[in-house]
């Protein structure tokens, strides 16, 4: 595996994601932020933040397949969330489950949560992009 995550001593921890990744392979993946579309386009889950992190974890999951990927090789995530707000975070976390329960692994490479004020289209209210490395 080219990855491998690290919780270092003197961070806080966190089971949502791991603060380190080391990435030792030599074909790095770069995935277009992925939104709640399904394979027809049509978003999925409006108004449900949970439906659509789930949907974009999905999308993610797809695309690394693609190149021959899955999240064991995710060196680092970016989530992006409209008018983003704490008490969003029980949401955004039952997608994340939701979605690892179907791709049956559970993704917490380093991570980064940013607030925006709006996605390509009114109706997304999130979008996850990715980092991959593989061997």
């Amino acid at each position: 595996m080219s990855i491998t995550l690290h919780n270092p001593a003197g961070l806080p921890r966190t089971d949502a994601y791991h603060h380190v990744s080391v990435a030792t392979g030599s074909r790095l993946v770069f995935l277009a932020g992925q939104v709640a579309w399904n394979a027809d386009g049509v978003t999925v889950g409006e108004g449900d933040l949970a439906a659509q992190v789930e949907q974009c974890y999905l999308n993610v999951g797809t695309a690394l397949a693609e190149v021959g990927a899955t999240f064991d090789d995710v060196a680092k995530l970016n989530v992006h969330v409209v008018d983003w707000t704490p008490d969003k975070m029980p949401h955004l976390m039952d997608g994340i489950t939701r979605a690892a329960a179907k791709l049956g692994t559970t993704p917490t490479p380093p991570a980064t949560l940013l607030g925006v004020a709006a996605l390509d289209v009114p109706e997304h209210m999130v979008e996850v992009e990715a980092i991959a490395v593989l061997d």
